[in-house]
């Protein structure tokens, strides 16, 4: 299934999961730079990104802003609601979603969607949820390991990967 839309968590997806703190109290995240490589895969394909967190952080904003991830949605409540809202305005189902979470807030949406996972360092109670769980570890490219493997899955990441080479 290639979907028309890939939405991921941020926090124990495209981060490790921790919460750093400078002496000041400012709160910093880790990203890995691999990850934005599966944003312009996607992109490359026309399949939009979706960021959905419950947290509602600037620095997720910032990452979205440089990786031009237009659908970054902070301090969402409830996933399932919110993605339901955004495939109807593309006019699509969660059937055509495929997403990427990591823990109990994610839970009802990785049910939903047309294709699941979530990284290897989740709890073995949402990892029985989905329908992949990736050799890397949240934080540690696993969002990049999830749409090559949608590519692979439809004949199609050689093909993007030969763009860039």
């Amino acid at each position: 299934m290639l979907p028309k839309l890939v939405i991921t968590d941020i926090d124990g997806v495209w981060t490790d999961g921790g919460m750093y703190y400078s002496a000041e109290g400012d709160i910093m995240k880790r990203f890995s730079v691999k990850d934005g490589w599966g944003v312009i895969f996607l992109r490359e394909l026309g399949i939009p990104v979706a960021i959905m967190t419950g947290e509602n952080s600037q620095l997720v904003q910032k990452r979205a802003d440089k990786l031009k991830i237009s659908r970054c949605y902070l301090h969402v409540g409830d996933k399932l609601t919110k993605a339901k809202e955004v495939c109807e305005e593309m006019g699509i189902t969660l059937a055509d979603v495929a997403f990427i979470g990591d823990d109990l807030n994610d839970i009802h949406l990785l049910r939903a969607v047309g294709f699941s996972a979530s990284p290897c360092n989740t709890p073995d109670y949402v990892k029985r949820e989905v329908n992949y769980v990736t050799a890397a570890h949240g934080g540690f490219g696993a969002f990049r390991e999830f749409v090559e493997k949608i590519l692979a899955d439809n004949s199609m990441l050689e093909t993007v990967l030969q763009k860039f080479m």
